[in-house]
């Protein structure tokens, strides 16, 4: 295991998919926290990510997915807080947006803020969108304490105004490479940045096979590794 603290942000496509595919693709990944889009969310799909969850070796509060479908679990290694959703505009009838935000703490016994972000698929919304993440984040006294990872499905590239707003505050920590779709990954829109406090560890790949991950989901996973802040 890393000794510093791995994130992973992986678009479910709902669990439509093989979903003992996607289990076996994060037990391997081993994440501290899983960061999640396309979520299940209708009304009794509860019982399905709580069983999903516990397939993964994971922790899940429960009590978000209802806005968009963003969420997030945790492991066992590390104390999180009841992970938060927050509404993001959208145009009317468009697809409900939100980001989920939470703060966990590592062995170091310092703080870290993550956030599970799915940006729209209009390019003005995604800035928009993007803008205000990063403003509430800094501004929420809950949230700002520590350093932040947001990761997730940015539904665009590294030329897409959203991205370098994101770029602009927090540092591009996944590597360069296509994600979607899974079968054969063309395009780059899944991503994890950080702020500047951390220390983002060399990239460690892990064995997974293209079958595999074809049958999980459309959406490769991607994973970071961080060193946080010794506690003073």
């Amino acid at each position: 295991m890393t000794p510093g603290i791995r994130v992973v942000s992986y678009n479910l496509r709902g669990l439509k998919d093989d979903s003992a595919a996607v289990a076996e693709v994060v037990r391997r990944l081993d994440p501290d926290v899983l960061l999640l889009q396309e979520v299940p969310r209708h009304l009794f799909s509860g019982w399905r990510i709580a069983a999903f969850a516990r397939s993964c070796g994971l922790r899940w509060s429960g009590r978000t997915r209802r806005l968009s479908g963003t969420g997030m679990m945790t492991s066992h290694r590390i104390r999180a807080t009841d992970s938060v959703d927050r509404k993001l505009p959208v145009a009317r009838w468009a697809n409900p947006r939100s980001y989920t935000a939470a703060q966990v703490t590592g062995p170091s016994g310092h703080d870290l803020t993550v956030v599970s972000v799915h940006l729209s698929l209009l390019a003005d919304e995604r800035v928009a969108h993007a803008r205000q993440i990063l403003d509430e984040l800094t501004a929420d006294p809950s949230l700002a304490d520590g350093p932040f990872v947001v990761g997730g499905d940015l539904n665009e590239n590294d030329t897409g105004t959203a991205w370098q707003l994101l770029g602009e505050r927090l540092s591009l920590a996944s590597p360069d490479r296509p994600t979607f779709p899974s079968a054969a990954p063309k395009s780059w829109i899944d991503a994890i940045f950080a702020s500047s406090e951390l220390s983002v560890l060399p990239h460690e790949d892990v064995a997974l096979e293209r079958e595999l991950l074809a049958a999980a989901t459309d959406h490769l996973p991607v994973w970071v590794d961080v060193a946080l802040p010794a506690h003073e």
